[in-house]
């Protein structure tokens, strides 16, 4: 019997190899889908949290601070030198800058009632950071009660 050339003869080995380019096809576009996607899933107003109980701000009795306020039925108001003005969110950042520009070493304070939601304020000090105000400090008043 002639052995041509595509007689296999008695070599039925199964093959041990796995191809692992599919795999690793599917790592990639895993790769790529989670590293344009990683960036959005964080959002947020930066703050420096205060690592032990807060303190009050001794240097903000010297230069007056610029006030905003938000009150209960989510208005918003400007308070600079014992005057307050009511304005809106989309108008909040300008009067800031405005401000600072005039008087530039001024902080400013966030003071929001405790019945307005959590997203107003953050919202708040949010179009602050957009507007260019680096530091924000928040007002808050101390427990009523003894702390011993």
């Amino acid at each position: 019997m002639m052995q041509g050339p595509f007689h296999r003869g008695g070599h039925n080995k199964p093959m041990g190899e796995i191809n692992v380019v599919p795999f690793i096809d599917v790592m990639l576009v895993l790769l790529v889908i989670f590293m344009i996607a990683a960036p959005m899933l964080t959002q947020g107003v930066q703050v420096d949290l205060p690592q032990v109980t807060s303190e009050p701000i001794e240097d903000v009795e010297d230069s007056d601070p610029i006030i905003v306020s938000v009150d209960r039925d989510g208005e918003y108001y400007i308070s600079l030198d014992d005057e307050e003005t009511s304005v809106s969110l989309d108008n909040i950042g300008d009067r800031i800058i405005a401000i600072l520009e005039r008087r530039p070493d001024t902080p400013v304070m966030v003071r929001g009632d405790r019945n307005v939601s959590y997203g107003q304020v953050v919202t708040l000090m949010s179009t602050l950071q957009t507007a260019g105000v680096a530091n924000v400090g928040l007002i808050s008043e101390p427990p009523s009660g003894d702390e011993n």
